[in-house]
């Protein structure tokens, strides 16, 4: 890519710093060319935390994105994306990180969409740092939220028209959430046929767009046995196979519902199906994390700009020990350049 990925640190009291150095140390090729929004000294602090294993990791502050493809192998170049301040305690929720990573976000998210960034791959962010942060984070559940306003706000148009949605995904399973981040009360409540009609479309656009052909989707159901007929539930029969039937009238390639604890198996690897459809967060997630969490990639389909990043959380417990693991964020920098040619 000529145009450079930005890596958000995260929260800076959880492992994202440690995971963005040790992605540098361990794979410069793959990195080339990307740099991190974020806060120098914590990287900084990052690094001597992994130099502990005995490699020395430099860190050198950028002034602009174009910068980083001047940055030498395994130097990790940082842009000064925050007000600086004092460092925050590793392991321990603080409304400093939670704005700090937000502020990362922000700062990131619009040189996407002002075009001078090619791909956002984001570090994980602690939800409860992120509320505890006050407004307007506060607002916010997560990533996908955010972004999903900003890019509302760049495009000029109300959040519910700029819908997304969150895709998780590694070399053997895709599967695509009608819901996200809310109660398994409220995510029942928003099994709808125009929810699901709109996910299928989504999914349609976006992983066709991935793989340069249609994909074939299956649709889980909600109910065991996906309601068995009607009798373990009627969301099925009355809001997703009406949806079902809407996207393959339009040509869209959707089968089911099929019963949820078995499609995924169908889909592995690629057998039957290139991407399954999940009624909520953790139907969905379940399975691949199952396959491997440091495999995992999250990205956000329905924005205008890519959008990738790591399937795991913060690892408060990890923080400061230099012992996580960085497999997932490669993994999505690998998706980012993927999306982004």
């Amino acid at each position: 890519m000529n145009t450079p990925i930005a890596i958000t640190q995260g929260d800076a009291a959880g492992i994202g710093p440690e995971i963005i150095v040790k992605a540098w140390l361990t794979a410069p090729d793959l990195l080339a060319g990307c740099f991190v929004a974020g806060d120098v000294a914590t990287l900084r602090r990052a690094a001597a935390w992994v130099q502990g294993e005995g490699v020395s990791v430099p860190v050198a502050q950028i002034a602009a994105p174009a910068e980083a493809a001047h940055v030498p192998p395994r130097c990790i170049p940082v842009l000064q994306a925050v007000a600086q301040a004092a460092l925050v305690a590793p392991g321990q929720v603080s409304a400093q990180a939670g704005r700090m990573a937000g502020d990362c976000v922000v700062w990131a998210a619009r040189a996407a969409l002002r075009g001078e960034v090619g791909a956002l791959v984001t570090a994980p962010l602690h939800k409860e740092a992120l509320a505890a942060a006050g407004e307007p984070y506060a607002r916010y559940p997560g990533h996908t939220e955010l972004l999903q306003a900003l890019a509302a706000e760049h495009a000029g148009v109300p959040v519910s028209a700029m819908p997304v949605r969150m895709m998780l995904a590694n070399d053997e399973l895709r599967t695509v959430l009608v819901s996200i981040h809310v109660s398994l009360r409220e995510a029942i409540e928003l099994v709808t046929e125009s929810n699901v009609l709109q996910t299928l479309r989504i999914s349609h656009q976006s992983v066709g767009a991935a793989l340069r052909r249609a994909p074939r989707i299956a649709v889980a159901g909600l109910n065991p046995h996906a309601g068995e007929g009607g009798l373990f539930g009627r969301e099925e029969i009355e809001a997703i196979a009406p949806a079902i039937a809407r996207a393959r009238a339009e040509g869209i390639d959707a089968q089911g519902p099929f019963a949820p604890d078995t499609v995924f198996m169908r889909a592995r690897g690629g057998a039957e199906f290139d991407v399954v459809l999940a009624m909520y967060h953790d139907q969905g997630l379940i399975p691949v994390k199952y396959l491997g969490v440091e495999r995992g990639v999250n990205v956000t389909l329905g924005l205008p700009l890519v959008r990738t990043s790591p399937d795991h959380g913060t690892a408060f417990d990890l923080a400061g020990t230099g012992r996580a693991d960085a497999g997932s964020l490669l993994a999505a920098v690998r998706m980012a350049r993927q999306l982004s040619k």
